[in-house]
């Protein structure tokens, strides 16, 4: 079993949005730093556009963007520049906060080394604009 780190090396950011809100349609892009790790120790980077959900029930997840950056397949992995990514978000399915299910979208960074260990770093962000239930129950 691969131990993970701590994600203190890993920085995200997404372009524009402080409020990290986003409709189907619209572009996500955005950059993420390496830091403190050395490139000659890094295997791999990869970079996912995902959504999941957290709840009663099992939990479902699907993947919408992703790109792999490795040495193996001769890709250049410098630490010392941000690397970008970008997408067109999908229509569905949207952000929500419900009483028994959520369902979640992120961008996950995943950092493979040589000796066998991940890095990695989650920023979470809401496709489309449905009410929080929660809040509205409360109001």
């Amino acid at each position: 079993m691969k131990a993970l780190m701590a994600n203190e090396q890993i920085s995200l950011k997404l372009d524009g949005r402080g409020n990290r809100q986003y409709l189907p349609g619209e572009t996500l892009a955005g950059s993420y730093y390496i830091d403190e790790i050395r490139n000659s120790i890094i295997e791999a980077v990869e970079i996912s556009v995902l959504w999941f959900t957290e709840g009663k029930g099992n939990q479902d997840y699907g993947i919408h963007a992703f790109w792999r950056r490795s040495n193996q397949a001769g890709d250049w992995i410098d630490p010392r520049k941000p690397g970008r990514f970008s997408t067109t978000l999908p229509n569905s399915p949207l952000s929500y906060e419900g009483q028994l299910i959520k369902v979640r979208w992120a961008v996950r960074v995943r950092v493979f080394l040589d000796n066998g260990k991940e890095i990695v770093e989650e920023l979470v962000f809401r496709l489309g604009n449905i009410p929080n239930v929660r809040k509205l129950k409360a109001e």
